[in-house]
């Protein structure tokens, strides 16, 4: 800490402390204008929010909410329990290993890809092989031009493991590479692999198999790692901070046990291990989650008997695919740029930034390079790397990193009462579990209380699609792979398909009832979510009363109508222009508002439904479509 001169000059000297009870009662006194006649705790409550996991952020955070400052939740950068860091001078030296991704089955294509991205930042390469990606044959080509003592690489081969990684030690040879130099990850990780392809019969084998590649590079390539522990298959099926957490755990204490059975020390074992976490654009539960799988893995690490030096773990963090959206595909580089900044702050060693058009495809030039930039603009004109653990002392994130910790160890230890990560998977208790947490998920995000903007906030119907070659397939048979944006997704393609069909979207009348200021704000609520489902909004400023109202809805051409206006007009003049549209030829009439008490009546009129903020607009969505007859 540093300690300032006494200058003589304080300028808050003359005023008294805050205290939180004054706090507490500035609080009371707002939720009270706002009709909320709370106080004590329960004012405090009021303004909290709860997160997966059972966690909740609260409004303010205070010295008493941190974990102690020197016990061993927290320590010191670079020293056990790591939760401030992997190495004592943090980002400073350099920042984080920029890796990125290349999955294009065309090699030559791939190696032209490859290059241009280790010349313009890129510090390491991250291979897709097999099925999914790059034919292992193909390695030499890729890789073609590529000085491999100066560029780590890292292997996703799925099933082909073995092959691939006797094929990347083998071009170490060929190419005359010191076995110092080498440095990367073969990528084995059959639990991974079990876990996407639902493939458990052949898990003991190719454990073994792993184990066998980690004992030649633990002999012969100390730079090189062997395993990867990736925990994006439980993060991509939908799991939770602390699911992914547990569940890598989990797996590296299957790895553990499987290498030090076969006679490697447990600090050796320790040592081929690389663990893969998700970044989201939620930046500090990326940021807690980081910090706590550090610490968490130091406590696995020094149970199993590892030095404190082995116990430090080496993460990998990807920039989410669950948050990639297909529509709008642009609002991704904002996504993938806060999830890039909460891995910085959090610890990341290497960071991976996905190009804003992955979900839809094989990435184009442009795309990469705004990947890479991201990493380049957060650590050189940011300056992001030059702070060890900005977060660090946060006592937000320290609670937020101590309680995360927590659920995921109670979760890990579920597993392992389950037998481990293994029976686990084949029993079907991870992918209960998962689905359970994002059947909750998919509740808020049709609720829009998760909202996703350019998706189900402010989406645009008129933009043109973004064409990319088809990736190849991914791995599949065992847990799904989920998006936030899959329901808005399937109207949207409804929406797509019909204009294809008909030679126009799907169309609902706006019924702006009185003056603007009577039902601008309802209709543009309603305008921006019948928007969401592919459903265009049309409306006419001339509807007077019920029948000028019913003659605009004809002209419109639409099916279904919406009332937009203030309550007191819904009171005078709700039931008579739903009963105008519904004579006139409506399918279906929504009121943009909620129910109240007059339901029954205005139901009675001719009101279908209602819309209204924290409804659920995908039911209300999929309804108007399928009145209107959008297959």
């Amino acid at each position: 800490m540093t300690v300032l001169p006494d200058d003589g000059l304080s300028l808050a000297a003359e005023f008294p402390d805050a205290t939180h009870e004054q706090w507490r009662r500035l609080v009371e006194g707002v939720l009270r204008k706002a009709g909320k006649d709370v106080s004590g705790q329960a004012a405090e409550d009021a303004l909290s929010t709860s997160l997966e996991d059972g966690l909740t952020t609260r409004p303010l955070y205070t010295a008493s909410d941190a974990p102690d400052a020197f016990g061993d939740g927290v320590g010191l950068p670079g020293f056990a329990p790591f939760t401030r860091g992997g190495a004592p001078a943090g980002g400073v030296l350099g920042g984080w290993d920029v890796r990125q991704r290349h999955t294009r089955p065309d090699a030559a294509r791939t190696n032209e890809a490859v290059l241009a991205d280790l010349e313009n930042g890129v510090t390491s390469l991250w291979l897709v092989l097999g099925d999914a990606g790059l034919p292992v044959s193909a390695l030499g080509t890729v890789l073609d031009g590529v000085y491999l003592d100066l560029a780590p690489v890292v292997l996703d081969p799925g099933a082909d493991f073995e092959a691939a990684g006797q094929a990347l030690l083998a071009l170490y040879e060929e190419r005359g590479v010191p076995r110092r130099a080498a440095r990367g990850n073969l990528g084995a990780d059959p639990l991974g692999h079990a876990a996407r392809t639902g493939g458990a019969q052949a898990l003991a084998e190719r454990t073994a198999a792993a184990v066998g590649l980690a004992r030649r590079v633990h002999e012969g390539y100390p730079g090189l790692r062997a395993l990867t522990v990736d925990a994006l298959p439980y993060h991509e099926a939908g799991g939770s901070a602390a699911e992914e957490l547990g569940a890598s755990l989990a797996t590296g204490v299957a790895y553990l046990r499987a290498l030090t059975e076969a006679g490697l020390p447990v600090d050796a074992a320790c040592a081929q291990l690389e663990f893969r976490y998700a970044a989201t654009a939620d930046q500090f539960l990326t940021i807690a989650k980081l910090r706590a799988a550090r610490r968490l893995w130091a406590r696995v690490a020094e149970v199993c008997g590892a030095t404190a030096t082995a116990a430090g773990q080496r993460q990998h963090v990807v920039t989410s695919p669950v948050m990639m959206t297909r529509r709008d595909p642009w609002v991704n580089m904002l996504r993938t740029t806060v999830a890039t900044l909460g891995a910085g702050v959090g610890g990341a060693d290497s960071v991976t930034v996905l190009p804003f058009d992955h979900a839809l495809g094989l990435p184009d030039a442009f795309a990469r390079r705004i990947a890479r930039n991201t990493s380049t603009i957060l650590m050189e004109e940011s300056h992001l790397a030059r702070v060890v653990d900005p977060a660090g002392g946060s006592w937000y994130v320290e609670r937020l990193t101590d309680e995360l910790a927590g659920a995921a160890w109670a979760w890990f230890q579920e597993l392992e009462r389950a037998g481990g990560q293994a029976a686990a998977l084949a029993s079907g208790l991870v992918a209960d579990r998962l689905a359970a947490t994002w059947a909750k998920r998919t509740r808020a995000l049709a609720r829009r209380r998760e909202p996703i903007t350019g998706v189900s906030e402010f989406p645009l119907l008129s933009e043109a699609p973004v064409e990319r070659d088809p990736a190849p397939a991914a791995p599949s048979g065992g847990l799904p792979k989920v998006r936030r944006d899959e329901a808005y997704e399937g109207l949207r393609a409804r929406s797509d398909a019909h204009l294809a069909a008909t030679g126009s979207r799907p169309k609902v009348f706006l019924a702006a009832l009185g003056p603007a200021a009577a039902h601008t704000g309802r209709a543009g609520f309603a305008a921006n979510l019948f928007q969401a489902g592919g459903v265009e909004p049309v409306h006419d400023p001339v509807t007077v009363d019920a029948a000028t109202v019913a003659e605009a809805f004809v002209r419109s051409g639409a099916q279904v109508a919406c009332l937009c206006s203030s309550d007191a007009l819904y009171e005078e003049q709700a039931a008579d222009v739903a009963a105008a549209l519904k004579e006139a030829g409506a399918v279906g009439v929504l009121l943009a508002g909620r129910p109240g008490e007059r339901e029954a009546a205005w139901a009675a009129a001719g009101v279908d439904g209602f819309v209204f903020a924290g409804g659920d607009a995908v039911a209300v969505l999929t309804s108007v479509l399928d009145r209107m007859g959008v297959a």
